[in-house]
């Protein structure tokens, strides 16, 4: 462990393979945590060791040895396979009713969640995060999303709170459709539970001069993505872990939202960096209630668009 905080909320980050770990950390052992964050490796051949250290993780495995799509079926204790191993530990980790999401591209996302369904977990979504900043190519579409796979572990109760992360609705904001104000979904009038496909303001890659940018991290991923998750599945004062901790967004998140948190990390040159800024606090996710936003795509149509707008 490089860092713990004894007080609320507790923040714990180990160094070194997850694999190993998790194993040996008290709650996950014990299967009680509550919400399970994961954006692992890609195996894209990505530079981990952006502070020049040489203790980075190295991003080239062996395809069978990343992801082995003939080990679906086999018994957890069987599976050697990067991926398959620390998905079962994750799940070993999770509370009964947890909820465990992969933040995961197209290479794998299918193999991801046939395994996942072969452990016994429950779909509840596959999200995906759209960005409108992707890798530039001329050979075939350019991409622009990764996947978000929300899956929950049977035989408790699920975690969700939906008016915690809801939006404008469009039919508020575009059309300002007096029916909103009057539904009888349960939803604050005007509001609704976001949308499977997640995109917005500040939902885009973290690029260039953007301000919640950490220097010498790779793979960033924005606050509101974490916000979302971290306020839907679980509560104040529950257990979030993430075991590829990376630059510290989930843990940053989480913190702030007021859970408990342990990270993973393989490098310690990265996870003193994301303790340090877990510490400094987030740029823009505030403790407490938050305030509802639209992600419309278009503006008001003008022949419903009120004096004042």
């Amino acid at each position: 462990m490089i860092t713990a905080t004894k007080t609320r909320p507790s923040l714990n980050i180990y160094v070194g393979d997850c694999r190993k770990l998790l194993p040996r950390i008290p709650k996950c052992a014990k299967g009680e945590v509550d919400l399970v964050f994961a954006d692992p490796p890609f195996n894209w051949n990505r530079d981990y060791d952006r502070h020049g250290k040489g203790d980075a993780w190295h991003d080239s495995l062996p395809h069978d040895d990343y992801c082995d799509i003939d080990d679906t079926f086999k018994p957890p204790q069987e599976v050697i396979a990067f991926t398959q191993r620390w998905l079962d530990l994750c799940i070993e980790s999770l509370r009964p009713g947890g909820a465990l999401w992969v933040n995961i591209p197209d290479d794998w996302a299918a193999e991801i969640v046939l395994h996942l369904k072969a452990r016994g977990l429950d779909m509840v979504n596959w999200c995906i995060w759209h960005y409108r900043f992707g890798q530039n190519t001329n050979g075939r579409f350019i991409g622009s999303k990764v996947h978000a796979l929300y899956f929950t572990k049977p035989g408790g109760e699920r975690t969700w709170h939906p008016q915690d992360v809801a939006e404008i609705s469009d039919r508020r904001s575009i059309y300002f459709d007096q029916r909103t104000e009057s539904k009888r979904d349960g939803m604050p009038a005007g509001l609704r539970v976001p949308m499977d496909v997640w995109y917005g303001q500040f939902w885009g890659r973290v690029q260039g001069n953007n301000k919640e940018r950490r220097g010498k991290h790779d793979n960033q991923l924005p606050e509101v993505y974490l916000e979302r998750v971290i306020r839907a599945c679980s509560n104040e004062k529950d257990l979030v872990l993430d075991p590829f901790l990376g630059s510290g967004t989930t843990g940053l998140i989480a913190h702030v939202l007021g859970r408990d948190f342990i990270g993973v990390e393989f490098a310690p040159s990265n996870a003193k960096s994301a303790f340090e800024r877990i510490k400094a606090g987030p740029i823009r996710v505030k403790p407490g209630p938050r305030e509802p936003e639209s992600t419309a795509i278009f503006g008001p149509r003008r022949k419903h668009a009120r004096a004042d707008s």
